[in-house]
């Protein structure tokens, strides 16, 4: 089986890749990334001279890239992990998450339908949802939960799973999509939360944390994540959405002060800054579609998750300090400089 990972080179869908690639290696693995901000050649540097693994620079709204690549390739199946992520992003400009999260999306489905592929799993999340007030624990979202979002990159997110379950009844295209709550873990692009606050905290810098931090997320080890998804792509039902969440709540301001007491830096560190428009309250998703149709559950609580992930971050300097140095966007150049 031949498998097309976009937006290999990030976070999630690199995590992806590195495990898949080792644990299949009787399956052929495709990774395309447009290596933009966020896309980094050296999350894949274990794996670049494994025999069922190939790494190809592109857009996924190149139409015309992205049929001569399906007409080459042949793909089985194509797991989408390509999006403008960051919601900061999206309020200065949301016009880049509409064109990679909407139309980039429209341009793989076209190439599906095209090429024949077997299967199409759209990667999204819990943002689509909106959010849940913080007075309600007892409140979760499931998979029929309405969408409501709040935000261009939340937006953006809901209209491309709309448009994936319109393919799927309009032309019986295969199609599944997972929505998962907020990953943690190794590779974890330096803006985001918790890379953010380790380096900043091993640097003795100040933490900015929204309003007050009482904003809610539910976090999920990004393995637990890459695990359902595999399950979901090999045994889920076509048509079906399938909520993924870690069952570990946690305020903002709790993962700050989890990560200063593992690192034994103090909380006067934390400085409390203006809030983010239309900031989400609280997510929390319930798992339980997944858990009793595939037998998902996740391996890793959050004390347990935070854990490994700040011993990864004290490990691998190198990297995300290429990253804050700017360094890793020439990864690609020392990569490929001697290849056509």
């Amino acid at each position: 089986m031949k498998i097309l990972v976009t937006g290999g080179a990030g976070f999630i869908g690199g995590n992806y890749a590195l495990t898949m690639v080792k644990r299949y290696p009787e399956e052929e693995y495709v990774v395309l990334d447009a290596l933009t901000y966020a896309g980094n050649l050296e999350t894949l540097e274990s794996i670049m001279n494994e025999p069922n693994f190939k790494f190809i620079k592109g857009d996924i709204r190149d139409r015309a890239f992205i049929y001569d690549l399906f007409e080459k390739e042949k793909f089985d199946v194509v797991i989408n992990f390509a999006a403008e992520s960051h919601v900061d992003r999206s309020i200065e400009e949301p016009d880049i998450f509409v064109s990679t999260n909407v139309m980039g999306v429209q341009v793989l489905l076209d190439a599906c339908r095209k090429y024949n592929v077997s299967r199409f799993h759209q990667v999204s999340t819990d943002e689509v949802y909106g959010d849940l007030p913080l007075d309600r624990p007892d409140l979760l979202f499931t998979e029929e939960t309405p969408l409501h979002t709040s935000s261009p990159y939340s937006a953006s997110k809901a209209s491309a799973d709309l448009l994936t379950l319109a393919y799927y009844r309009t032309f019986q295209l295969p199609v599944t999509i997972s929505r998962c709550s907020n990953n943690y873990g190794p590779y974890h692009f330096p803006e985001k939360l918790i890379p953010l606050m380790i380096s900043r905290a091993l640097a003795n810098e100040s933490l900015p944390v929204y309003g007050e931090g009482a904003n809610v997320r539910d976090w999920l080890y990004v393995t637990d994540h890459c695990n359902a998804i595999d399950l979901i792509v090999k045994k889920g039902k076509v048509g079906e959405v399938y909520n993924i969440g870690g069952h570990n709540e946690k305020t903002n301001l709790e993962v700050v002060k989890t990560i200063l007491k593992e690192l034994d830096k103090p909380e006067s560190l934390i400085h409390f800054v203006k809030d983010r428009p239309g900031h989400d309250l609280r997510y929390a998703m319930d798992p339980t579609k997944i858990q009793n149709e595939l037998g998902w559950e996740p391996e890793y609580t959050f004390d347990t998750g935070i854990k490994k992930t700040i011993e990864w971050y004290l490990n691998n300097k190198d990297w995300w300090e290429h990253i804050i140095n700017g360094e890793y966007k020439d990864y690609y150049a020392k990569m490929y400089k001697e290849r056509p």
